[in-house]
């Protein structure tokens, strides 16, 4: 295998002889006499440097040093003369492949060694090709699987879009029916959107939060609840059925996996600040700030709409009955927010 070598020695007869042995096996031979013209010639076609330790101006020991702080990698053999084994270990210490010895007395011993620093060469040069054409592949798989992620993104966001809106679209229709239940969820919604942007909760919190109220009585769907419509106080068991919407709402949404803060809301948009509430009587802090809003929204709709067995509050009636439960039922603090925000629409409509 033919290969290119650069020879640096200061002994022009030595330069000579050993550039003849090198091209006697058919490589390619750049000579030298000193360090710095090794610097100055090296080249990433370069297989072997054979560099001779003692010449002027740069000797070999400082040549390997600049070689290294160039990181050039390509294999170094070392010239010494009789006598100079010290030399040769310190130029291993610096990281050369070997050192030959001179005058060269066995022409075969050292092609073999030669050989072997071109060899080596050859497999650095092989293993930089693999990496590089590894981090090629690497970085072209990488940017496929983020141009798929992207895609299943787009597709996951249009089916979640799509699953809200079929939902929604559901459970409007089935509101209609009702005469004293249509646009409640509509009217809830916006109430709490309202609340929701007074009291200043982020955008995340803002989109939870007008999911939630979209569905917070899905489990109305699937629970007969003619008893609504009729006079006078609900039985025991009309009440108890009643309750279970919340519950019944939660399981509906539970497969949903990007709505499980939405779910967790619809399941607890009846409970109270004191833990009187249902289903799971929990109070207090357990209650984050989206529940409290959907509670106050849902409340407040709910005694300003009109129903069979009693009158539809007025805007400051409403308010008023949401400040006397605050503490117990509501949160104090987005009470009197949500009582400024409506209290200052209703005085303009009233105008």
């Amino acid at each position: 295998m033919s290969s290119k070598i650069l020879l640096a020695d200061d002994d022009t007869l030595v330069r000579v002889a050993i550039q003849k042995i090198l091209k006697m096996f058919h490589h390619d031979v750049v000579a030298v006499e000193s360090g710095r013209q090794v610097l100055e010639q090296v080249s990433e076609d370069v297989d072997v440097i054979i560099l001779d330790i003692n010449m002027p101006d740069m000797d070999g020991f400082e040549t390997l040093e600049r070689l290294n702080q160039q990181r050039v990698d390509i294999p170094v053999l070392f010239l010494t003369g009789a006598g100079s084994m010290d030399y040769a270990v310190k130029a291993i210490n610096l990281g050369a492949y070997d050192f030959l010895t001179k005058p060269i007395a066995d022409i075969e011993l050292f092609h073999v060694k030669v050989k072997q620093a071109a060899e080596k060469k050859h497999f650095l040069r092989q293993e930089k090709a693999y990496k590089k054409n590894l981090e090629r592949e690497v970085q072209a798989k990488t940017q496929e699987l983020a141009e798929k992620n992207i895609l299943l993104e787009q597709y996951s966001n249009h089916l979640e879009n799509a699953t809200v809106q079929i939902m929604s679209s559901l459970q409007a229709a089935m509101e209609e029916k009702d005469g004293y239940t249509a646009g409640h969820t509509k009217r809830v919604t916006e109430y709490a959107v309202f609340l929701g942007e007074a009291a200043l909760i982020s955008h995340e919190d803002m989109l939870v939060l007008r999911r939630a109220s979209q569905f917070h009585d899905i489990g109305k769907l699937v629970i007969d609840l003619s008893c609504i419509q009729k006079p006078g106080d609900l039985t025991p068991e009309e009440w108890e059925l009643i309750k279970k919407h919340p519950e019944v709402g939660a399981s509906i949404i539970e497969p949903l996996t990007f709505m499980e803060r939405e779910r967790d809301i619809i399941r607890h948009h009846h409970e109270k600040l004191d833990g009187s509430g249902y289903p799971d009587g929990i109070g207090g802090h357990e209650l984050d700030v989206l529940t409290r809003i959907i509670t106050i929204a849902d409340s407040y709709d709910a005694m300003t709409s009109r129903r069979n067995y009693r009158r539809n509050l007025t805007t400051p009636e409403a308010v008023g009955e949401l400040r006397r439960c605050a503490g117990s039922q509501f949160d104090p603090d987005l009470v009197e927010i949500f009582a400024g925000v409506v209290l200052s629409a209703h005085s303009l409509y009233k105008q």
